[in-house]
């Protein structure tokens, strides 16, 4: 602790942002930087709470509570505000693979468990860790350390999203030999084209991915695992491979109209964004110009579909949120957990700035698509619904009759989640799957699947879910492949 009483002197401050009106003319990053003086104070009121709740790490129930990574927070943010920058770069580093990446795009579930919340603020966790990082880069405390040996064990890692760079980074500093294999034409799987660049700029990625190559990490790319190259083939040149392919088959929706022209998936539509970034047309081939927007799905992802197309400049938008709108304010407290409370992301902030409100009608879904004469949707049908648990446990969605509204829709963006790893994935590696579709493995906390040279992390083994659990899966996993291959680890 760094300063006595630093929580109760200084309020909390968090990065300033560009207001709504003015960064929906543009695809750059809206969140800008603290002055260092300001970081310095924003540690400070880290306090000293006996138990770092924040880098416990801890489930309740179903629910987690804390830094997944463990990460280090009450000791970094002490080094910030001793001036010792490099010293809280390497205290960071030392959990984290990839502060660049969380400290964009973390929903901090640290700050969530920060003993602060009790009495007051959360300490800028999230923020500071973003500080280090850019600061550690701008002035050359990163830079490449490739192993002084090799162990010559070679290790194929299929998929190149947070959980296939975090294994890959950290077996290769264990100096075995690890060559990553991405099916699109750039690495960093659903980093590079699931989230827009105004949430994480696509040179973030690329300077990591760099610095890894430099380090001695080989990628493929354009290389479909399983398909553009056989699985056997993996197996006799490797001595284990990994697969972190994520979770990316799509959840669709079942109901009348569903051929319709105009529908896409978001990570198609997402992709299409981004892909026009790099490439500098005139107009990606999935636009929301001049059209009624529709996005099926009230999560992140849905988020970010809502921002990308107020960028692209859609006539309107609505998002459709399965959920009931939470509370204004909590009655009780729900510390170390996240507050259930009303709030309105990013995209539903610009979304409001421009059309004058919320876009989400919440606790609805879509329950018919119409078309026009040519075939495209023109307007689809919302309906209210109910959740409940029958007494098997077992959730149930019902329609409310009398609820139905008709809205225009000339797109209509498909957001509702994925539904596991794709099916050839799993068939060519010769894995199980789990009833929810991921790949199985041997336990809850292991990562060896039925296969014992093949090991799976990340989206494609628990399903859908943060860039930060995705990173600890990775170097969890890596840690199991490092004892595969030598008999014991020192990971």
């Amino acid at each position: 602790m760094g300063k006595l009483m630093g929580f109760l002197e200084y309020d909390r401050n968090t990065r300033p942002e560009i207001p709504p009106e003015k960064r929906i003319g543009s695809f750059e990053e809206f969140h800008l930087r603290l002055d260092e003086d300001e970081c310095v104070k924003q540690a400070a009121r880290c306090m000293d709470c006996g138990i770092p709740f924040c880098q416990s790490g801890v489930k309740y129930g179903s629910v987690f509570s804390g830094c997944p990574l463990h990460n280090l927070i009450p000791e970094y943010n002490d080094e910030i505000y001793n001036g010792n920058w490099k010293q809280a770069a390497e205290r960071l580093l030392k959990t984290n693979n990839f502060p660049e990446f969380t400290g964009r795009v973390c929903p901090a579930l640290c700050e969530n468990a920060c003993v602060c919340c009790l009495n007051g603020q959360p300490v800028t966790t999230h923020d500071n860790e973003y500080a280090i990082i850019e600061k550690a880069f701008e002035e050359g405390m990163i830079y490449p350390e490739p192993p002084s040996s090799r162990s010559g064990k070679r290790v194929a890692v299929i998929g190149s999203g947070p959980a296939g760079l975090a294994a890959a980074d950290t077996l290769n500093k264990r100096g075995h030999s690890i060559t990553v294999y991405e099916k699109a034409d750039l690495p960093g799987g659903l980093l590079m084209y699931g989230i827009p660049n105004m949430k994480l700029d696509k040179s973030v990625i690329r300077r990591r991915v760099e610095l890894m190559h430099a380090e001695g990490v080989e990628f493929v790319l354009n290389t479909d695992a399983g398909k553009d190259i056989p699985a056997e083939e993996l197996e006799n040149n490797y001595d284990a491979v990994i697969l972190c392919c994520g979770s990316r088959k799509p959840r669709d929706v079942d109901v009348a109209g569903r051929d319709a022209g105009g529908i896409c998936f978001a990570v198609d539509y997402l992709t299409e964004a981004t892909k026009h970034l790099f490439e500098k047309t005139d107009e990606p081939e999935l636009s929301a110009r001049d059209k009624n927007v529709v996005v099926v799905g009230g999560g992140d992802t849905g988020n970010d579909c809502v921002a990308t197309a107020i960028r692209q400049g859609c006539s309107s938008i609505v998002q459709l949120d399965r959920n009931p709108k939470a509370p204004e304010e909590l009655s009780v407290s729900s510390w170390p957990l996240k507050a259930n409370v009303y709030n309105l992301g990013y995209g539903q902030e610009e979304a409001k700035a421009v059309f004058g409100e919320d876009p989400r009608m919440f606790a609805s879904t879509v329950k018919d698509i119409i078309k026009d004469e040519n075939g495209n949707v023109k307007e689809i049908t919302t309906v209210t619904i109910k959740k409940s648990v029958d007494e098997n446990g077992k959730r149930i969605i019902t329609e409310i009759a009398g609820t139905e509204k008709n809205i225009p829709c000339d797109m209509l963006i498909l957001a509702a989640g994925f539904a596991g790893c794709e099916d050839y994935v799993t068939e060519s590696f010769n894995v199980q799957r789990t009833r929810s579709g991921n790949i199985k493995t041997e336990a809850e906390d292991a990562y060896v699947t039925c296969r014992t040279n093949i090991f799976a992390a990340g989206d494609a083994r628990r399903g859908p879910s943060l860039v930060v659990w995705a990173i600890a899966e990775g170097r969890a996993c890596a840690k199991e492949v490092d004892n595969y291959l030598m008999e014991y680890s020192n990971l």
